[in-house]
């Protein structure tokens, strides 16, 4: 095969053009939480003004990096799809941290490397130390949940039935960029998140992407798994 043909297999140029932008890469980093923001709100966050940001979400738009939906007359914007939370990551893994310059920098870097959202799964120390218990205590075998995993999120409130008729993978296995160890991905991993939020043991921080691990959430995890304490759920303060 000539380097002809296999640069004919998949045109990747203008993609990593896209996101090499520091203004599209802030504004998809943004939306790796899986919400959907108004145009003004990823100015803000991206540092730019309105008609700049505009701007970059048409191009964002064009090359289906990002979807808008519609309600009413308000325009909200969200990654087109796991795909491309995906790929995100994975440039996160293989790129250089950001230098910390300020406490406050420092606490937003710690309250990430705790617990966040992977698009829409749990990630950070919380998501890898969530995924070790359920290895460990048999729960998870690799492809797949065990019986007694099932069992498990099941009891959860997770529809195992409706996560396997997804169009996603069941269950990947997604190295944390953080913590640089593996967190659960995949439709069981949104599906899991998912449950979680529902019960109320874990819920959204005021920084995007970032989630607290509620009091409630320590007790039902760490009761979950018959142990004393998930340490590395503790609250950042």
């Amino acid at each position: 095969m000539t380097a002809q043909h296999i640069a004919a297999d998949a045109d990747i140029a203008p993609v990593a053009a896209l996101i090499a932008d520091p203004t599209r890469a802030a504004i998809l980093t943004a939306l790796l939480d899986g919400r959907a923001l108004a145009a003004g709100e990823l100015a803000g966050l991206a540092g730019v003004s309105a008609a700049t940001a505009s701007a970059h979400l048409a191009r964002l738009l064009e090359g289906r990096l990002v979807d808008v939906v519609r309600q009413g007359r308000h325009r909200y914007y969200r990654l087109a799809g796991h795909e491309v939370a995906e790929v995100l990551e994975v440039l996160a893994r293989i790129s250089g941290r950001p230098a910390v310059r300020s406490l406050r920098q420092s606490r937003q870097a710690r309250l990430l490397e705790e617990a966040r959202t992977c698009y829409d799964h749990l990630a950070g120390r919380a998501g890898v130390e969530l995924f070790d218990h359920l290895r460990q205590g048999g729960y998870y075998d690799g492809p797949g949940l065990t019986p007694s995993g099932e069992q498990l999120v099941a009891s959860l409130g997770v529809d195992l039935e409706g996560v396997r008729r997804s169009r996603r993978r069941f269950a990947t296995e997604c190295l944390d960029w953080t913590e640089r160890r593996a967190h659960l991905g995949g439709a069981l991993g949104a599906a899991l998140t998912g449950a979680l939020f529902a019960r109320g043991w874990v819920r959204r921080g005021a920084l995007p992407r970032a989630v607290t691990v509620t009091d409630e959430g320590r007790e039902g995890l760490a009761s979950l798994f018959a142990r004393k304490e998930l340490t590395s759920l503790t609250p950042v303060t």
